[in-house]
């Protein structure tokens, strides 16, 4: 189980993320929010790249500011920009993950491949990664994060930059990841995906966490009954969209 009590982080007189509290297992967690919202800080807060003004997060009882060590063996995490050493091949990339979580070598060589398939790198996995596009960054570095098969997922934005076939493959992926008791905890702006592969969604709004639950849920919290996620986003968090177009394509 994710849990996060009370999270806050300001920067300056901003304030980021002001009291997120989340209670997250085996599932798939969707969080939304607008730029600039907080979720990218957020998740910072939760793996330990910033440190909270406020707060405490853990995972299956282990407190990140007491044992960091052991929290962060629990997670695997991708980013939206891929942090990589690109003067190494996919494989030496893997391996070095592998080794950092401990995991013996042979299960470490097993999954790799496996992963290589998965994302369709395998004939690529002996090249420089300064060589690749952004997508071929996004698969290797989904690679790392899942060679060790974290307790905890975490994504930003994990299909920016991926092919149709390799964001289908990762999607079944995460469902499968879920069934067999991962929780995923993923920011997306995508949000056709995100209804479709959710069990619950959060939505967080210039730092706060504004609304939480499942499609239902949320649908009846807004009295809509047959509304997309978009239009429960777009209705929650204020969006003026729609006539701004308007007013720009000359309209009313």
């Amino acid at each position: 189980m994710l849990q996060a009590e009370q999270l806050s982080k300001s920067f300056g007189n901003r304030v980021a993320v002001a009291n997120l509290s989340l209670h997250i297992e085996n599932e798939l967690f969707i969080f939304l929010g607008p730029n600039g919202a907080g979720k990218t800080t957020s998740i910072k807060l939760m793996t330990g790249l910033l440190q909270p003004d406020q707060g405490r997060v853990c995972i299956d009882g282990i407190d990140l500011a007491k044992n960091p060590l052991a929290f962060k063996h629990q997670f695997g995490l991708v980013q939206e920009e891929p942090v990589l050493y690109e003067k190494l091949t996919p494989r030496e990339f893997v391996r070095f993950m592998a080794r950092l979580y401990q995991v013996p070598d042979q299960d470490a060589a097993r999954r790799t491949e496996q992963l290589f398939e998965l994302f369709e790198i395998a004939d690529r996995a002996d090249e420089l990664i300064e060589e690749f596009s952004h997508g071929m960054k996004q698969k290797v570095a989904l690679s790392g994060a899942l060679v060790h098969e974290p307790r905890v997922l975490f994504l930003d934005e994990p299909t920016v930059g991926l092919d149709p076939k390799a964001a289908r493959n990762l999607k079944d992926l995460l469902r499968g990841l879920v069934d067999r008791g991962t929780t995923i905890f993923m920011s997306t702006h995508i949000l056709e995906v995100a209804e479709r592969m959710c069990d619950r969604v959060g939505i967080i709004h210039q730092g706060e966490l504004i609304a939480l639950g499942t499609m239902a849920e949320l649908r009846e919290k807004t009295a809509a009954d047959q509304a997309s996620l978009e239009d429960i986003f777009l209705q929650l968090t204020g969006s003026n969209s729609e006539q701004d177009v308007t007013r720009y394509l000359g309209g009313e």
